[in-house]
């Protein structure tokens, strides 16, 4: 694409209601899930002046309805591949709907794809789905990580996202906030087990494992609205990751918003740090 550098990503809607990300770089623009109605990703889309006829495919982390409720309708409407390992098609297929043969692809867990110079790997994740997926992407020397929906970031997680230069990271729920929070017990149960979704401290954990001098910053994702609040997220993660002896300043490492209403800003990794006011 003309005029793009490297890699630049925008998380158009991250959370319970809907999830959906767009990484692009000169080669290619991909989609992460398509969890929100057709008509609703076009009007996100716009806002970052962006089409769905640029679209090169779809990735599909796995078959939640928050992460693949309009993906039959977009694909169709632009064309579109559709990249899931064998376990999420057999999950998604009803859901889906009606699609060309060419439009379906198999990308099992593990295995990577290549647009030009964007190179794609999936990795294997810990979540009540099928066989559920994050990915990374690789341009040159940059490389983006994206791993939401996870009950516990395992070693080969932490392998798979490590050396990132800007990670997406789950930060679902605060855990005193769910655990007095109006869900009854076994919904509560299952968001805290291993195949739940991460917490803030369990994310500020993780962080605190991976950071290194090249990550520059992380947005913290998939907050639940009910048991969570990006402050306290920001909060909490941050010291989690002092507790255990990670001292930074803003401008050598940034945490970032996403947002269930809006599409976060463009976001270049060549750039080493993003204004607050974009954020």
């Amino acid at each position: 694409m003309i005029g793009i550098h490297g890699i630049q990503f925008t998380v158009l809607s991250s959370g319970s209601t809907g999830n959906a990300t767009i990484v692009r770089n000169k080669d290619a623009a991909i989609l992460i899930d398509a969890g929100l109605s057709a008509r609703r990703i076009d009007e996100l889309m716009r806002e970052r002046e962006m089409t769905g006829e640029e679209l090169d495919g779809i990735l599909v982390t796995h078959e939640h309805s928050d992460h693949v409720k309009g993906l039959g309708a977009v694909a169709r409407k632009y064309q579109l591949p559709i990249y899931a390992n064998e376990k999420t098609w057999m999950a998604i297929e009803r859901a889906v709907g009606k699609i060309n043969p060419e439009q379906k692809q198999i990308m099992q867990t593990g295995d990577f794809l290549t647009f030009g110079s964007l190179r794609i790997e999936s990795f294997g994740i810990s979540h009540d789905a099928a066989e559920p997926v994050g990915y990374f992407f690789r341009d040159g020397d940059q490389k983006l990580s994206v791993a939401t929906d996870l009950g516990y970031v395992s070693d080969k997680v932490m392998q798979s996202i490590s050396d990132s230069d800007v990670l997406v990271l789950e930060a679902n729920h605060d855990i005193e906030m769910l655990r007095m929070g109006r869900y009854p017990w076994n919904t509560k149960r299952r968001i805290l087990s291993d195949v739940g979704h991460l917490s803030n401290d369990a994310a500020g954990e993780a962080l605190s494992e991976l950071l290194c001098k090249k990550m520059k910053r992380t947005y913290l994702a998939h907050l639940s609205r009910d048991h969570n609040m990006m402050e306290i997220a920001k909060m909490t993660v941050r010291d989690a990751m002092e507790s255990r002896g990670c001292f930074f300043k803003d401008t050598e490492f940034q945490l970032c918003a996403t947002y269930y209403d809006r599409p976060t800003p463009w976001d270049m990794l060549s750039e080493t740090y993003i204004s607050e006011k974009m954020l």
